[in-house]
Parts: C-alpha cells; structure tokens; sequence
C-alpha cells in the first residue's frame, strides 16, 4: 500500500509517497481500502512545525486523521458482514493513505444516497460545525457571522445556521468565495481583507452586533470578530489559519457577557465524536446540508494539496484519493 510521510517538519514538499506493506486487521479491527482521505488547513500548520503546544505530533508520521472507503477486510472477532461495506472512519496512525486499520466499533457506515467524496468531506467539518453549532444555540432572527465563511466548516455554518431562520452574514476573502457564502444562503457577504470590514457587519446588525460568532480565521480577524459581536454574544473561537487562535480577553468578554469557546472544546471523546458524525452524515443524506468539495488530488500529489489549501486557493474541501 501507499502512504504520505512527513519525515521532518517543512514545507509541502516534506509530504513523500512511500510504499509499506499491506495492514492485516488485528483482533477487533478492520482495513478499509480508502476512497478519499480528508485534508484540514491544521494539518498543513502542523506539517510546517506550528502548534506543538496543542498537538502532540512527532516526525515521522503520517498525516490525516481519517478517511471513507470500504471494508476489505475483518480480524478476529469483527462480524463479517462489514466487508464490502462503505464506511466512514477516524484513524490514529494517518488517513493520508490507500489502506487503513481502524477498530471496528469505531466505523460509521455511509448512507446510500451519499458518495464517499462527500462522506469524507464531513468527518472532521461535519463534526466539529455540528458541535459549534449545537453549542451555540442559534436561534430564528438572530444574527449570526461566520468567518471564514467558504472553508470546509465555515460553508457548512452558513447552511445550517440558515437552516436555524437566522440571518447569517458572511466573512471571507475575495469574490469567488463571498459568492460561494452567497450560494449556501448568506445574506450578507463581506471580504475580511477590506479595513471597514466591521463596520459593515456592524451596519449589517442595526448596530448592536451578531449574536452569534463562528470565528473559523483567528489571529486579528478573529480579534476583530469577536470585537464586533453584540454584548451577551456566543462565540466560537475555534480557527487559526491567520497564525494562531484569537487572543481572547478574558476580563473585557466576562464585562461584555460573551460566552467564549475555544479549540479545546471542540475535543469529542468517541461517543460523542459518533453522534455529531451521525447528524452530519444524517443531515447530507436529507439534504439540509451540502459539503462543498472544492478540489481533489491524487494521493501520490498530497503535497499539491497542501499548497493549495496554504494559498487559499481552496473552496470548501480538498480531498486525497488514493
């Protein structure tokens, strides 16, 4: 089998092809021969050497931390009705790659009436949008920004906090993806690179603010974000593609009545990690939300994906396919 291996922290180039063995399922597992392997910008900050105080990663590994495929094979003890299935799957060892091993209680079969392009675009953003969103109690006629609107998990905030009868305002860069906010039912679209960029989610509000934040950029966007937000406002501080997570004043949002969440509460245990998939994989199937999958790669060239993600060439999702 073929998998991706960072050998040393760097730049995309530090992602190399390498052959291993084929896995054999060890009591309790299944291998599943991937379709599409997942990609988040926070993979690409952690390949560069960024984040080691949240993320306990040493080279060399394998990124990834999931993917969607089939069952090709069972170990002991696992049901043999799972091969051939399609699953969906998180990994400890690397999803970045054509075959995976996974425990068996952890799979998550993909509905019918989704492909596993899609499935794979929902393991991580569907999760965590899921649980930003159910945290943040969204409610009819509320305004609500979303920054960093057209990712993976800003485009699927905008659906369903739609979805909620809130109004939704938009943050991104440039047009193609203020468009894309647009398309999935934002009512007001804004480019974060443009210095009045408040102001106008501020006008957006009739003054007073959202009442909701789904910071997805952090650093001085999501500063400037959280800054804007009504007094009383959810937040969700839970992005770092600027540099680093918003820095959070602790003092002036207990003055404000902001409640604040950040990067550490968006760590599911596995129970949890299964529901919220669940509901996104649920909600695709029904049509209530819509993962948008902006590029694929093969997986020889998941170096070329990284760089597309790092220049923010990237709406929605890229995926693997090995």
């Amino acid at each position: 089998m073929q998998v991706i291996e960072v050998q040393r922290f760097g730049g995309p180039e530090e992602l190399v092809p390498v052959d291993r063995p084929d896995p054999e399922p060890g009591p309790g597992q299944v291998v599943v021969a991937v379709s599409a392997a997942d990609t988040l910008f926070v993979e690409t900050q952690i390949r560069s050497g960024w984040g080691g105080e949240y993320f306990n990663v040493r080279t060399p590994y394998v990124p990834g931390g999931g993917a969607a495929g089939e069952v090709v094979a069972v170990g002991e003890g696992v049901d043999d009705t799972w091969i051939g299935r399609r699953v969906l799957t998180r990994t400890t060892d690397g999803g970045y790659a054509s075959h995976v091993v996974v425990p068996a209680d952890g799979l998550l079969p993909v509905p019918d009436t989704l492909d596993l392009t899609q499935a794979a675009a929902l393991l991580h953003d569907g999760v965590t949008g899921t649980g930003v969103f159910e945290a943040a109690r969204v409610r009819a006629g509320e305004w609500v920004l979303v920054v960093a609107a057209a990712g993976g998990m800003g485009s699927l905030l905008v659906q369903l906090s739609k979805a909620a009868g809130a109004h939704v305002i938009a943050a991104a860069r440039g047009k193609r993806k203020l468009d894309l906010a647009a398309e999935l039912g934002a009512d007001v679209v804004v480019d974060y690179t443009e210095p009045d960029w408040t102001d106008r989610v501020r006008e957006a509000t009739g003054g007073t603010g959202p009442a909701v934040v789904f910071d997805g950029a952090g650093g001085e966007i999501g500063g400037a974000a959280i800054a804007v937000a009504a007094d009383g406002a959810r937040i969700s501080a839970h992005g770092a593609p600027s540099g680093g997570f918003a820095g959070i004043d602790t003092e002036a949002a207990a003055r404000r009545g902001l409640t604040v969440r950040g990067i550490q509460d968006v760590q599911f245990g596995p129970e949890e990690f299964h529901r919220l998939a669940e509901r996104a994989l649920d909600d695709a199937a029904a049509g209530r939300i819509r993962p948008v999958i902006g590029r694929t790669f093969p997986l020889a060239r998941a170096a070329d994906a990284h760089r597309a993600i790092e220049a923010r060439e990237v709406l929605g999702k890229a995926l693997l396919l090995p």
